[in-house]
């Protein structure tokens, strides 16, 4: 498929403010947050803005963006919509949950209660965005069992990463013990990744030409002629070509980038007292970032659509 930059940044944008929203709810009712005013100002603007920014980026990718809200209405059946229901009902528990946090200064009690049903919002949302991939049966890519862990592990693991940054920032007592939690998630994030590349390349093809053509009974089927002569609209979003040396020395700069790299910064940080910790968070988060976009271009640029069996592909 062709990997939109605008999709990229969608889903790895929103993830990461997702995340990082998520992550303030559950530790703000464990009692472990305090409730500082600039630092709820600086994450709830942090972790909004990255979703807005993310949702904003994906109308982009639509023929017609000013058309955008008609999406809202298909909730009975598509994720898409479900999707865009979920992030709009979202905005009313985290923005009470900010408002509480900021104005009035308070994450517990009943500030609390909404922060957890502002996490469980953000949960909901992430799941909704992998369903509109998972439920695309025509690109076995994308509908397996890989694709919502996945999204969960690197929405939880981005927002973890921004959330040490800043407490690290506000050298706040959970700061050392929290570096752990993003260690494991940084672990389990290559580990899912790992096992999804592994599928896809030593999976059994959902179709092939002969299923495609119902032509199997009469041996292997072959491409005669192209339906074309010139690319055309399918060739160009659904038949993304990359070649199989560039996919994986691009697999190995989201492994380094997006997970070993981080970890090793995160680990650091953990040593280096003060300003050193937080030097080494920021980069980590930046260093995440890099993997991330690397990680989802390959996401979308490696699924193949079916419809490509009609253009020469064997399996799909």
């Amino acid at each position: 498929m062709h990997p939109a930059k605008s999709v990229i940044l969608f889903t790895t944008a929103s993830g990461a403010g997702y995340g990082l929203i998520a992550w303030l709810g559950i530790l703000a009712a464990l009692g472990l947050l305090p409730a500082d005013r600039w630092l709820g100002l600086v994450a709830f603007a942090l972790g909004l803005g990255l979703v807005v920014l993310g949702l904003l980026s994906s109308t982009f990718h639509l023929g017609h963006p000013e058309r955008a809200w008609r999406a809202f209405s298909q909730w009975r059946s598509s994720w898409l919509s479900r999707e865009g229901v979920a992030s709009v009902v979202t905005f009313l528990p985290v923005g009470l949950f900010a408002l509480l946090w900021v104005v009035a200064q308070s994450n517990q009690g009943a500030a609390a209660a909404v922060g957890v049903a502002a996490a469980v919002c953000c949960v909901v949302t992430v799941i909704c965005t992998a369903m509109i991939y998972a439920s695309l049966k025509t690109i076995r890519a994308w509908s397996n069992g890989w694709t919502v862990p996945g999204y969960l592990v690197l929405s939880a693991l981005s927002g973890a990463a921004l959330l040490n940054l800043l407490l690290r920032l506000w050298d706040l007592p959970l700061a050392p013990s929290f570096g752990w939690v993003v260690l494991a998630l940084l672990a389990a994030g290559a580990a899912v990744k790992a096992g999804y590349w592994r599928m896809l390349d030593h999976g059994a093809a959902v179709s092939s030409a002969e299923s495609a053509t119902g032509l199997g009974r009469l041996g292997r089927v072959r491409l005669l002629e192209a339906p074309h002569s010139e690319s055309n609209y399918l060739m160009q979003e659904m038949g993304y070509r990359i070649a199989r040396k560039h996919a994986g020395k691009l697999r190995r700069i989201a492994l380094g980038a997006g997970f070993g790299l981080p970890f090793l910064l995160v680990l650091l940080g953990m040593a280096l007292p003060a300003w050193g910790g937080v030097a080494a968070a920021l980069l980590a988060v930046l260093s995440l970032a890099v993997g991330l976009a690397v990680e989802r271009w390959l996401f979308f640029a490696e699924a193949k659509h079916v419809v490509t069996l009609y253009y020469g592909e064997s399996r799909a």
